[in-house]
């Protein structure tokens, strides 16, 4: 039976619970336990799949085709242990579930309310996978005080009460915030939060505090005195240099010793942090630096690329560079030329996205490195755009467009060299869609395989002809195209097993210009650097010498 954290969150959001659990579970790892991550959201969208990147960031896709909050990809980076879509739910999902149960009768005519019915679906889902695990690490998105998420802390609250003594701890995060004026950091926003906690059932067993100075002893006793919590048990969380310095950051604070205490785990076990040194030491001694543009049309909000940043990072670690990101926006080259914008950068990166803005920019992006010779990386969006960067100019197809852009516009624009995609296969069966159907989960989601073709630039970088990555799209580019292109010198690399859709393509003459349907960044992690990012990089890195 695992031993279950809670972590919540006070006083303002963004304070890094997420970064907080997946710190934790790395150091509960790094003393030999297993872990689980959740995230509990208390949004009314089943899932984030829909929402906007301005508004929620990047959408993180799991091996079996959850859509998630980009949370989950920090657990994924920390500890390696890969999520699945019982490790994120919503309120939204929740109440589905629940209405949907009482429509067939399962409630045999009861009165659906929140307690108990929306509150035992909460506890069923956290329970799930119980036995598999050490600890589970359960983050309670939004703050103590939400309206929405109310009925997550009824149901985390009961959850500890139902289970044996010591099964069950809280974690709690707040802000210390530093007053210039007087110079002092202020202990009674946490203190209320706190307040606010208890008065709903919770008491903390630890406190993490987010600060922008260290907080002085005095005030970590009265925190621990007002708060009710050991001394020991206030935990600061200082801004940090790096996200992957955060492991060794809370070790240092004793984290890790504070909630293993809690659960009166004596002695605990020694912890092996050398994974975690070597991270740290390749992030801040790095032997040169690369510039890398990414161009997109979310670039106002960094989120919304997160895993792709985080990739670059990894492969930088992995060629022991800095990568220097440079946000480069589509749209402001659509209508002219684009090296102004460009030149100077040792790599082009172009990442998903979903609609017509833009576009005609980041077709020019490719344009742009593939006649300099520049090394480019076209994620999902990225590679269509290469492949009709590569339909207009080397195959003479001058109308080649994307249906999806047609579909936006209500009228026949373009040739489709990339289309709706309305039938594939997933494991042993068929999936069918239309171009009309909800817009929520209805995308080709989650791992599928990939055969890549022996001799290939792709094939080198995997050391493999066979191999698996997540998706998460609803258009690819026509197989009848391949011929023409391939002509032309864009070469059909990766394939789907039975042959029907394009997974990678890479120019034949050029240093290092690949496009990928899938989105191999969501796999990366500081330990274990994507294959395709850590030879990106490190294409990058020959570039700017020869530069």
């Amino acid at each position: 039976m695992a031993r279950y954290v809670f972590i919540t969150g006070g006083v303002v959001s963004s304070l890094g619970k997420g970064l907080a659990s997946a710190a934790l579970g790395a150091l509960l790892q790094a003393r030999g336990y297993s872990v689980r991550l959740r995230k509990l959201d208390p949004y009314l969208n089943v899932d984030p799949g829909t929402m906007s990147p301005f508004e929620h960031g990047e959408v993180f896709v799991t091996d079996d085709g959850a859509e998630t909050d980009l949370d989950l990809g920090h657990y994924e980076r920390f500890t390696g242990v890969a999520a699945r879509q019982t490790d994120s739910v919503s309120s939204g999902r929740i109440y589905t579930n629940v209405l949907e149960k009482e429509r067939r009768g399962d409630y045999l005519g009861k009165t659906i309310q929140v307690i108990p019915h929306v509150t035992n679906e909460i506890k069923d889902f956290i329970e799930i996978g119980d036995d598999e695990v050490d600890f589970m690490l359960c983050e309670i998105g939004g703050t103590v005080g939400d309206i929405e998420g109310l009925p997550f802390f009824e149901a985390i609250r009961q959850f500890a009460q139902d289970r044996p003594r010591g099964q069950c701890i809280f974690m709690h995060l707040t802000l210390l915030p530093y007053i210039a004026a007087s110079g002092e950091l202020k202990t009674k926003p946490t203190q209320h939060s706190v307040k606010e906690l208890r008065t709903i059932g919770l008491q903390p067993n630890v406190l993490v505090c987010r600060s922008e100075h260290p907080i002085p002893q005095k005030e970590r006793e009265k925190i621990a005195l007002f708060c009710n919590v050991r001394k020991e048990d206030v935990i600061a969380a200082p801004d940090l240099k790096s996200i992957y310095e955060a492991p060794l950051a809370y070790h240092r604070e004793g984290l890790d010793q504070a909630v293993l205490d809690a659960f009166n785990i004596a002695p605990a076990p020694k912890p092996d942090l050398s994974v975690w040194h070597d991270v740290a030491d390749r992030i801040f001694n790095p032997e040169g630096e690369v510039k890398v543009a990414i161009v997109g049309k979310y670039v106002q909000l960094e989120d919304a690329y997160k895993s792709v940043s985080e990739a670059l990072t990894h492969g930088g670690m992995a060629n022991r560079v800095k990568v220097k990101v440079e946000w480069v926006d589509a749209e402001i080259f659509e209508h002219e030329d684009p090296a102004p914008y460009l030149e100077g950068f040792d790599a082009i990166l172009v990442p998903g996205g979903f609609g017509e803005r833009g576009t005609e920019g980041k077709i020019k992006a490719a344009q742009f490195a593939r006649e300099r010779k520049v090394p480019y990386l076209g994620i999902c969006l990225g590679m269509q755009m290469a492949v009709i960067e590569a339909a207009r100019h080397l195959a003479g197809i001058e109308s080649a467009g994307s249906e999806e852009f047609d579909h936006e516009a209500g009228k026949k624009r373009f040739e489709p060299v990339v289309y709706h995609l309305k039938e594939w296969v997933q494991g042993n069966h068929t999936v069918q869609r239309k171009a009309d159907d909800d817009k929520g989960g209805t995308m080709r989601l989650g791992a599928y395989t990939a055969v890549l073709k022996e001799g290939s630039k792709v094939a080198k970088i995997y050391s493999a002809t066979e191999i698996e990555e997540r998706h998460r799209h609803r258009y690819e580019v026509d197989i009848k195209y391949r011929e023409q292109l391939e002509n032309c010198g864009l070469v059909f690399s990766g394939m789907s097993p039975d042959g029907r859709l394009p997974e990678i393509v890479e120019a034949k003459d050029h240093p290092w210009y690949i496009g990928v349907q899938y989105h191999p960044e969501l796999k990366s992690k500081p330990f274990a650097p994507a294959p395709l990012f850590r030879d990106f990089i490190r294409a990058a890195k020959e570039n700017s010498r020869l530069v």
